[in-house]
């Protein structure tokens, strides 16, 4: 049985059964918005109870073919070797279980903005944080969702000083936002002409997408407003018309700006977005503070606030809150960050 307890999970399917009747059964506007939201939370909940009772009831089945004294040798050996092959599905079934009964933030729901900056190690940490952006990007394609490049800034080698993004979907921020902090690299980099490894870092930030009409409200004249000329890559266009903006929070002196597009009322509208978001993230900042469950972790660039590091010569990726190791470092340059990511859901770390 699950380590969960059962009245728990009782609990959740009658609650998913009481919601689903009253759907059925009609409501009006606002009782209907409320209980479709509950309903689309809990059911793939209940799905995973279904599916992982129906496998610990097979089990149990199987279990009793095996030592049932009467049973026909041939049938017990084929239960024995189906029992192998179940009991890592209700593992894996029960693992799927607790991140989804973990508790959530206000903003889990969210989409995110991701900044990377390149920190200790000049051109390799620029490098570097190209080769994070690329994860990132590829996590988000196996987990359906859109990257939307707002700012970049290109080092001479190719990588980037600092690119920030925007990524839509559904549980965008549950599901990135303890990869904010430093990360490391050691490897024996392509700029490296005699062989030599070196130690580089970048530093990463998720913020959450703040919502434009009820998180947070803007006034007028507490910001200041800058138009200039793009720069980089982006063709003619972009050389030729102030479409750039920049915009200051005075109060707290916060500074986002985009140039990713054309126009510069999309530009506008962008950088807006980030505005909001860092504001929403330094309200939950002080608001969880005494919690520590956020921290700064974007002023420190060095080595005080690692959270993983990617010993690439020896081929071993570590993070250093949850001592997650993983061997095959391609695949999670590829993508593959699951490992990672649900081993701090579960610890909850920053």
């Amino acid at each position: 049985m699950t380590t969960i307890p059962a009245d728990r999970l009782n609990r959740l399917v009658a609650r998913w059964q009481t919601v689903q009747g009253a759907l059925a059964a009609g409501a009006d506007q606002e009782s209907y918005v409320r209980l479709s939201r509950e309903f689309a939370e809990l059911d793939p909940i209940v799905a995973t109870i279904t599916a992982l009772r129906k496998a610990e009831k097979e089990r149990d089945d199987l279990n009793q073919m095996i030592n049932d004294p009467a049973a026909d040798p041939d049938m017990a050996a084929l239960a024995e070797a189906e029992l192998g092959t179940l009991d890592p599905k209700i593992e894996e079934l029960e693992r799927q279980l607790k991140v989804q009964l973990l508790p959530k933030d206000a903003a889990d729901e969210k989409s995110a903005i991701l900044e990377l900056r390149a920190g200790t190690g000049g051109e390799e940490a620029a490098l570097f944080a190209g080769d994070l952006f690329r994860m990132y990007q590829r996590y988000a394609d196996r987990m359906g969702w859109k990257v939307n490049i707002l700012s970049a800034s290109e080092s001479a080698t190719g990588g980037y000083k600092e690119i920030i993004a925007n990524i839509t979907g559904k549980g965008v921020f549950a599901r990135l936002k303890f990869e904010s902090g430093v990360h490391r690299v050691q490897r024996v980099p392509a700029t490296e002409a005699q062989g030599r490894i070196h130690t580089s870092a970048c530093t990463v930030a998720v913020l959450p997408e703040a919502d434009a009409v009820d998180d947070v409200v803007l006034n007028p004249a507490e910001l200041r407003i800058d138009t200039f000329r793009a720069s980089g890559a982006g063709g003619q266009h972009v050389n030729k018309t102030d479409s750039a903006i920049r915009i200051t929070h005075l109060p707290t002196n916060i500074v986002v700006q985009c140039q990713n597009d054309r126009s510069q009322h999309r530009n506008r509208a962008e950088a807006m977005a980030m505005l909001k978001s860092k504001l929403y993230e330094l309200e939950l900042r002080k608001r969880q503070e005494e919690k520590q469950v956020l921290e700064d972790t974007k002023t420190d660039i060095g080595w005080g606030h690692q959270i993983r590091s990617y010993v690439l010569d020896q081929s071993r990726i570590k993070d250093l809150r949850t001592n997650i190791e993983i061997g095959n470092t391609q695949a999670v340059l590829d993508g593959n960050l699951d490992d990672f990511i649900e081993a701090s859901l579960k610890q909850g770390v920053r």
